[in-house]
């Protein structure tokens, strides 16, 4: 990413695509206050300048097969640079975890998994965390429902 200035107009439209970045840019511009073509020009700037890092579509997890979705705290018994490489690599590389967050705090990392049923995160638990010497303890907490803005656009229009 470059050191760009970031400007409210930017800052508006970024706010936007986070929600919806399908949004057409005569939509955008109107919403921003600017025209269709510096909408444009600017959305390409902040995807060139790495601003905006991806692209993605949020596809509901119950329709790829994966409804459960749990949350893990992982803490590791050592923080150095290769121990943390070396899980990241790990768990990186599973396709049930969609989030991967080093944090600060009671837990080193914080996980987001989609799983078939308990049964599959088990077995992601015996293959992963308790087979890796580094992790110290893991604490698992089960969504029961999601409320993100962006899957459930309904839920923000009535607020």
């Amino acid at each position: 990413m470059t050191n760009s200035v970031i400007d409210r107009f930017d800052r508006a439209l970024l706010e936007q695509v986070q929600r919806n970045n399908l949004t057409p840019a005569r939509v955008l511009a109107e919403r921003v206050g600017l025209s269709e073509s510096a909408v444009l020009r600017r959305l390409r700037r902040l995807r060139a300048e790495g601003i905006i890092a991806a692209d993605v579509s949020i596809v509901r997890p119950e329709v790829l097969g994966r409804p459960l979705t749990v949350v893990v705290l992982v803490k590791l018994a050592r923080e150095g640079r290769t121990q943390i490489e070396r899980f990241i690599a790990a768990i990186g590389q599973r396709p049930e975890v969609v989030n991967i967050w080093y944090v600060t705090g009671e837990a080193d990392f914080v996980l987001v998994a989609q799983v078939p049923d308990m049964s599959a995160y088990e077995e992601f638990t015996q293959d992963i965390l308790l087979a890796d010497a580094n992790v110290e303890s893991f604490t698992t907490m089960v969504a029961m429902r999601d409320y993100t803005p962006a899957t459930h656009a309904s839920l923000m229009r009535k607020a």
